[in-house]
């Protein structure tokens, strides 16, 4: 039995988070997140990308990219691997944690149900996202079956949620990554 669990990241995701990058709120956090988003296309990674940031100061803490084709695993959405490098780098579970300033998940996407409940466990208090959810389904992606107001319930439990943050941009990302016909990866489809 394999006792170690390992996702071997692409170079420019090292890189990524071997920097020490400060950036404002908003756009200039999602252009960061839009770009990684086609390096991991160019890396053949799906077209997704991620980020948490430390949100009034806008220290990277960990970036990620969806890396679910090239690792095996299902969970290795790029949240997934922002939320879980984040958490690695401060040394604790809970990016809320006290001691910590509140941190921000950047994501290209709104997230998928399994990234969803992520976010909420995390500890993150703020979520900005580019596509929207109808965006990557578009694509043929499964999303799974989150609540219609997602969004609203994250709220109620302290995560503020900014939407369509670069949506336009986001969304042009999904479609080139149809278009070159990369694999639309589903537990139930023949990919």
């Amino acid at each position: 039995m394999n006792t170690a669990l390992q996702i071997e990241l692409p170079e420019f995701l090292v890189r990524a988070n071997a920097r020490t990058l400060v950036l404002a709120q908003g756009e200039a956090r999602m252009r960061f997140v839009l770009d990684l988003a086609r390096e991991n296309m160019a890396a053949g990674g799906g077209p997704f990308a991620a980020a948490v940031f430390e949100h009034a100061s806008g220290r990277l803490l960990a970036a990620g990219a969806n890396r679910v084709v090239s690792s095996g695993y299902s969970c290795a959405h790029a949240e997934m691997l922002a939320l879980t490098l984040a958490q690695r780098r401060i040394g604790h579970y809970d990016l809320g944690v006290a001691s910590l300033p509140p941190c921000e998940l950047v994501s290209s996407a709104e997230p998928c149900l399994m990234c969803l409940g992520a976010v909420l466990w995390s500890g993150v208090r703020f979520l900005s996202v580019g596509a929207r959810g109808e965006d990557v389904t578009a694509q043929g992606f499964d999303e799974g079956p989150k609540p219609a107001d997602w969004a609203g319930e994250l709220r109620r439990r302290g995560i503020e949620v900014r939407q369509d943050v670069l949506r336009d941009e986001a969304r042009e990302i999904l479609r080139a990554y149809q278009a070159a016909g990369g694999p639309i990866y589903n537990a139930r489809s023949a990919s």
